[in-house]
């Protein structure tokens, strides 16, 4: 169904997502017409597909962006503070960043959004593609959102703790280290390989591939993970060559 939702403009395309069932939170799909994907996709920008942008590294098909901004809605709200992990060329960040940021200017309990990656080349794209837009220039100005150079599966601890984190590669784990840095209550949405069952209830467990994994902190510290649907990603690794 996916393929068939792209469009010729940016709204073509998120109301198409939404016509079809893809898209299903209002919040998620305002946020989504928000950000000009031509800013972040050059190539194919209103495609429903995933785009390269080079290293290695490509820009999600739009409607996984919707499904993880929809499974991590609850912890997207105006305050939150949230870890883009594989940033990549900044797309998600500056959706992430619109749903936590307070539509008054003037509040202080406004959110911030960290977007992590490990290749500097794709550090400095997402601040560029985030300056093409006047919000984008706001964010990175007043730090609302953060692109740091490093390792994604060690997080970023200096945020921490998280109220959602995103991640945009297949890890070979979960990192406990993430999980660490996950607020309580706190959401992970994140692809990992089906051979790590750990922790995994036996009702949920799959083969092959990767999967997508929803992991929730809940408020007495206690961990929750389920395995939701079946994805293929990049991996969550060390930059190409090293």
């Amino acid at each position: 169904m996916a393929w068939y939702c792209s469009g010729s403009t940016n709204r073509e395309l998120i109301e198409n997502l939404s016509k079809t069932g893809l898209i299903k939170n209002e919040r998620v799909k305002m946020a989504m017409l928000c950000v000009d994907r031509a800013h972040y996709a050059p190539s194919r920008p209103y495609s429903d597909s995933p785009q390269p942008i080079g290293h290695g590294a490509t820009i999600s098909a739009p409607h996984m962006h919707g499904h993880a901004c929809e499974y991590l809605i609850n912890f997207l709200k105006p305050g939150s503070r949230v870890l883009d992990i594989g940033s990549g060329s900044g797309y998600l960040t500056h959706v992430l960043a619109n749903l936590v940021m307070s539509a008054s200017p003037t509040n202080e309990t406004s959110g911030q959004v960290i977007g992590v990656d490990h290749i500097p080349e794709l550090v400095e794209l997402a601040r560029e593609n985030m300056r093409k837009s006047k919000q984008g220039r706001s964010f990175l100005e007043s730090e609302s959102v953060k692109f740091v150079l490093a390792d994604g599966r060690l997080g970023w601890e200096e945020g921490a703790p998280y109220d959602a984190i995103h991640v945009g590669a297949a890890a070979e784990q979960l990192h406990p280290t993430l999980i660490e840095q996950l607020r309580a209550p706190g959401r992970m949405f994140i692809p990992v390989d089906a051979d790590d069952d750990e922790g995994a209830e036996s009702s949920l467990r799959l083969s092959g591939g990767q999967y997508i994994w929803v992991v929730d902190k809940r408020t007495d510290g206690s961990v929750h993970k389920e395995k939701v649907f079946q994805v293929s990603y990049v991996p969550l690794t060390d930059r190409p060559g090293t």
